[in-house]
């Protein structure tokens, strides 16, 4: 199984500057409002014809990023319609919002969040695809699901890495995603997640690893002062253009260093 050396006691700084405990309260009380406010709405958001669905979702899950006092800067653009596997590097929970609001997509995740509580039941509810990683017999099974979703027209979120890392380093991307892509035709886009301070300073606040909890990340990001999520999607790799899952791994790997086309900036 994919596993990190990231710790928050080596790797996670402390949060400074703070923004100070009133307004982390402030920040979280508020966060949580919207977060059950579109729990509630699930059902009248489903009742949507798609564009407006889509904006709706893009919408909720950047107020829900910038209500922990987080700012966004995307850069580059995705594909609104058709099958597409969105990859990316994976740093925090934030970075989930982050997909897809870029484009409202089915996560991949594995097995173990089903289990957590109240994340769990959300995850299931919003169509995740789970992926059990203790048991390389189901893995062509769970690609199969994966590719007949990308079949249908929608779009698949994941991250190959398999773990969180600190945002300092990365790990390697695991194949069996872009096997999918292979075998339902589909483009895939690599996409960069980056942590900043407004400053410019590169920053591992935001990380959520080893043994961390959710609460203290929680905690550790509304505290924290002046806090930047950088998005660069890079250019997509068209279909067919891969022998087989290693040259397309590689692919998405390396186009994730490249830069985009177009930014969009979010106070």
């Amino acid at each position: 199984m994919p596993t990190a050396p990231c710790s928050p006691r080596d790797c996670v700084e402390s949060g400074r500057p703070w923004t100070g405990a009133p307004r982390a309260v402030l920040r979280l009380a508020a966060l949580l409002a919207v977060v059950v406010l579109g729990v509630a709405l699930i059902p009248l958001v489903g009742l949507l014809r798609d564009q407006p669905r889509q904006r709706w979702i893009r919408r909720w899950c950047l107020a829900v990023v910038h209500t922990a006092g987080v700012r966004t800067r995307i850069t580059g653009a995705a594909r609104p319609t058709g099958g597409l596997l969105i990859v990316a590097n994976h740093i925090s929970w934030l970075d989930i919002p982050l997909l897809a609001a870029i484009r409202p997509a089915r996560m991949v995740a594995k097995t173990e969040v089903r289990g957590w509580p109240v994340v769990g039941a959300l995850a299931a509810r919003g169509g995740t695809l789970f992926m059990d990683r203790d048991r390389l017999r189901a893995l062509p099974g769970t690609v199969e699901r994966i590719a007949e979703t990308l079949r249908g027209g929608s779009a698949v979120a994941a991250f190959p890495e398999g773990s969180t890392w600190c945002g300092r380093a990365q790990g390697h991307y695991r194949r069996a995603v872009f096997q999918a892509a292979l075998d339902a035709g589909v483009p895939v886009q690599p996409v960069r997640i980056h942590y900043r301070l407004a400053d410019g300073a590169a920053s591992t606040v935001p990380a959520f690893v080893g043994e961390d909890s959710l609460l203290a990340s929680l905690w550790r990001v509304a505290s924290a002062r002046g806090l930047v999520a950088e998005v660069g999607l890079r250019p997509e790799i068209p279909p067919g253009g891969h022998a087989d899952r290693r040259a397309l791994t590689d692919a998405a790997r390396g186009g994730a260093h490249r830069t985009g086309s177009r930014s969009e900036a979010h106070p």
